[in-house]
């Protein structure tokens, strides 16, 4: 059975690696990932989960995986820094403060039908000062990532609390995917 990764992301890749799957194929999909006026982070991560699998083609007897990740405050989706100046009012929002950080992961099994989950963790920060927050910039590894920053490299010294799943935060949650892998029927050892 082939399974095919719908995301250009190196973290996913090494997540389903920790499971003990490597993709047959990988694919980057190519949407829009502007939220909708109005739309909550949850509604959002999971349309986007399932816009990437369904941008992607998929072979009758392929599995295909695809996942989106998104930083919340409140209702604010706080989606990839592009540049410096979004990722410094990014982790000025998220400074001292919780925010929700989550996944969905759409799963099409070989029969069309297609499964999506959703992992909702929350991350607590420490309040920043100005010089970790230059210093965390200069670093470059927020960059792109949802919320501006990495949780598995530097960022993760700023956690002072967190409560769900780390790999969810990281990009893929490895139990929601697993399960979705099983019930798709993948052999997972």
């Amino acid at each position: 059975m082939r399974l095919v990764l719908a995301s250009s992301s190196p973290r996913r890749l090494a997540l389903l690696g920790r499971l003990g799957v490597t993709p047959d194929q990988i694919v980057s999909p190519d949407i829009d990932e502007t939220p909708h006026k109005a739309e909550l982070p949850r509604d959002y991560v999971l349309r986007m989960a399932q816009e990437k699998a369904a941008a992607v083609a998929r072979a009758d007897d392929e599995i295909l995986i695809a996942g989106d990740t998104t930083v919340a405050v409140g209702r604010r989706i706080l989606g990839q820094a592009q540049d410096d100046a979004e990722q410094r009012k990014f982790l000025e929002l998220v400074s001292g403060r919780r925010h929700h950080v989550m996944t969905s992961v759409c799963m099409v099994a070989p029969d069309g039908t297609a499964r999506t989950k959703l992992s909702d963790s929350i991350v607590k920060f420490k309040r920043f000062e100005a010089w970790e927050i230059a210093a965390y910039i200069a670093s470059g590894e927020g960059k792109g990532k949802a919320g501006g920053y990495a949780i598995q490299g530097q960022a993760e010294a700023f956690v002072t609390w967190m409560s769900g799943s780390y790999s969810g935060i990281m990009g893929l949650p490895l139990y929601e995917t697993r399960n979705l892998l099983i019930t798709s029927g993948y052999p997972i050892g």
